[in-house]
């Protein structure tokens, strides 16, 4: 580590900085001091400006007042990478875009590859496909180089969008929750690739709710609330839980209850009983692919699944087939709700039993509403408001944004609110109408720690006391809900695909 007059050489100085985010302006006369050799974690709920703030060190947020000094000089924003929710957002929205120019040339297929995603920020020259092998190695991306950008999973686009940031050879690496949407080995391997870019003297922004999940080599901490920089320095050897319950918890805590009065059950209890899912020798293939091969599966009312298996093992395919955004669910034997699909059903019959959050529909909500405005359509089931709510469902929304703590967002932009803000909006959007199933497809992505454990507390609730069936998919064990009565496991087969395996929990959970 390179010092001067006794201290570190400063690499990025925020003086007295304030920011602008559309309408608002954050950090007023915030200052921050980044010295050569030190690695940052910024920490804090949600909401709290944390992603703002490192896309003003990228470039990519007006700086108002004060100024960022960059005191290397080959330090820009063109080469700093920066890897974030928005990264896979802005990805998703310009192959959409593409998708109009597919349509008037008849060129169906000429999707974006992973392959030259990545080639198109590596200089052309004879190291493009030895510096292409090593990452895929690193990150365990060789075998998806030539699939199409929009067949990945979740957590396979996250590692693709990781790769490509290090085929840039940035000259500082910003990560905003890199490790949302992997599987354990997936967060092993970007935990690895932290260690060894600030091995390879790189320095390294880590954006993280997940506390537990900071590499020992980051060394210091910088935690923000509304908009402020409550705490910046060395990192402790642990985070005191006093400070900790201050920087997160909010001044007042709400009573767990559901905004609509569940129906009384007889002494009580949940009884299995009516079939809601029935699929019988299902397989889901895309070109040479088998995502899904021969899957059984039946799910009834009084259960709860959770889902869980690798990246790529078919859990969402598995969901979408049951929302009814898989046009293959035609090609196969699979009842809903009692009705065997492509009997006469329309989508619309479907979605009307059904509350639903993932990742992906939240990457595709572009829609320019206020926060309150998308929880009120979910009585809908649109993508947008075009019908006037009623009192009582404005009073329901209203009531799920409170239990989730978002209702101070309500008349808030929708796309103006921070990743973790929005998936608590879709989650209250998924719920207002007491569906008869809830899918929730990695629904703690983006939260912090308290919204987390709300999030929690409400779900079981939900699975103990409403009609409502939960199939909730997560990559933590520790966050699958009590209330859950059976697992679906996917798990690697001899053949080199994916094999479901199901469990039925001990009654003592429910």
């Amino acid at each position: 580590m390179r010092k001067t007059n006794g201290h570190a050489q400063p690499f990025i100085t925020l003086d007295r900085v304030t920011i602008r985010v559309r309408d608002r302006r954050l950090f007023s006369g915030a200052s921050w001091e980044i010295a050569t050799g030190q690695h940052w974690a910024v920490i804090g709920p949600n909401g709290a400006g944390k992603t703002s703030l490192v896309r003003a060190l990228a470039g990519q947020v007006p700086v108002v007042d004060g100024n960022i000094k960059y005191h290397d000089p080959g330090l820009v924003p063109p080469v700093v990478g920066y890897l974030s929710f928005e990264s896979h957002q802005n990805l998703i929205a310009r192959e959409e875009t593409r998708d109009d120019s597919r349509f008037f040339s008849g060129d169906f297929d000429s999707f974006l590859s992973v392959r030259h995603l990545l080639l198109s920020v590596v200089p052309a020259s004879g190291f493009q496909t030895p510096a292409l092998d090593r990452v895929g190695e690193r990150l365990e991306i060789a075998g998806l180089l030539d699939r199409p950008v929009r067949r990945l999973s979740t957590g396979e686009i996250r590692r693709v969008l990781m790769a490509r940031e290090i085929l840039k050879s940035p000259r500082l690496l910003i990560l905003d929750e890199p490790f949302e949407g992997l599987d354990t080995q997936g967060r092993r391997r970007i935990k690895a690739l932290i260690r060894a870019t600030i091995e390879g003297q790189i320095p390294v922004i880590l954006v993280t709710h997940r506390l537990a999940e900071i590499p020992s080599a980051v060394s210091h901490i910088l935690a923000v609330k509304n908009g402020r920089i409550v705490y910046q320095g060395r990192r402790p050897a642990t985070l005191n839980r006093q400070d900790l319950e201050r920087l997160y918890a909010p001044g007042k805590r709400r009573e767990i209850a559901l905004p609509v009065r569940p129906q009384p059950r007889v002494c009580g209890h949940r009884a299995a009983g009516r079939v809601l899912i029935d699929m019988q020798q299902v397989t889901v293939r895309y070109g040479n692919v088998t995502v899904l091969d021969n899957l059984n599966w039946t799910v009834r009312t009084g259960e709860n699944w959770a889902i869980v298996g690798p990246n790529g093992s078919g859990k969402t395919t598995l969901l979408s087939l049951v929302a009814g955004d898989n046009l293959q669910a035609y090609a196969n034997s699979i009842e809903l709700f009692g009705r065997r699909r492509g009997s006469g059903e329309t989508i619309w019959d479907i979605k009307q039993q059904l509350g639903l959050v993932s990742s992906e529909f939240q990457i595709r909500y572009r829609k320019p509403l206020r926060a309150f405005e998308v929880v009120v359509s979910g009585f809908f089931d649109s993508v947008g408001l075009y019908r006037q709510a009623s009192c009582r469902q404005c009073r329901i929304a209203f009531a799920w944004m409170k239990q989730l703590g978002c209702a101070d967002r309500a008349k808030r932009f929708f796309q103006n609110l921070s990743q973790g803000e929005q998936r608590l909006v879709l989650l209250a959007r998924a719920m207002v109408k007491s569906p008869l199933m809830l899918i929730l497809d990695e629904p703690c992505q983006g939260l912090d720690r308290f919204a987390r454990s709300r999030l929690l507390d409400l779900l079981d609730r939900m699975g103990r006391e409403s009609e409502t069936c939960l199939l909730y998919v997560t990559h933590y064990p520790a966050e699958i809900p009590a209330c859950t009565t059976h697992v679906l496991r996917f798990e690697m087969s001899t053949t080199g695909g994916y094999r479901a395996r199901q469990v039925t929990l001990n009654s003592k959970r429910v």
